[in-house]
């Protein structure tokens, strides 16, 4: 299933990839990023919610954005190397 899912997400994995050079890595970094994409997937569920239930469809915008940025950091935490972790956190040395 992992193989399958790293497939899919290879656009997104291979960006975060290709940078040349060492990193520092942290496993807190990834534990870090599963943590926000689940905070940004609850921000997401409740704006929806609360956009459905008073039936104002510009609270969308927000929710896809934020839904997006925590299937972003999901990916990565959990199909990401340990390169693409640290090029997301900004965490090179060059």
């Amino acid at each position: 299933m992992k193989a399958l899912l790293t497939k899919l997400a290879f656009p997104i994995l291979n960006a975060l990839e290709k940078s040349e050079g060492s990193y520092e890595y942290s496993p807190s970094h990834r534990t870090i990023l599963k943590v926000m994409g689940f905070l940004f997937m609850v921000i997401s569920a409740v704006g929806l919610y609360f956009s459905m239930k008073i039936e104002q469809w510009a609270g969308l915008f927000p929710v896809i954005l934020f839904a997006g940025i925590g299937i972003l950091c999901w990916i990565v935490a959990f199909l990401g190397s340990d390169k693409a972790v640290s090029k997301l956190w900004r965490n090179r040395n060059e």
